[in-house]
């Protein structure tokens, strides 16, 4: 059990880094990060792209195995 929980813990690990470098740089930079920008940045947070789904639910399944992982005997 602990080795099969591992090797998908291992290939979601995988698929996040590639989700997540696939994704496009906002312009921003770091004031993109924490809220900065100008106005018509405001729409941006409340349209998600596929990749951005993805990566969340990516970044869920990686905390939970994780969390399991660390909680079994």
């Amino acid at each position: 059990m602990r080795t099969l929980l591992s090797l998908v813990h291992i290939v979601i690990a995988v698929l996040l880094m590639i989700v997540v470098l696939a994704q496009h740089r906002k312009q921003g930079g770091f004031s993109g990060v924490f809220g900065g920008g100008t106005q018509a940045d405001t729409g941006q947070w409340q349209r998600f792209t596929g990749l951005t789904k993805v990566t969340v639910v990516l970044a869920s399944v990686f905390m939970l195995t994780s969390l399991v992982l660390a909680l079994l005997p």
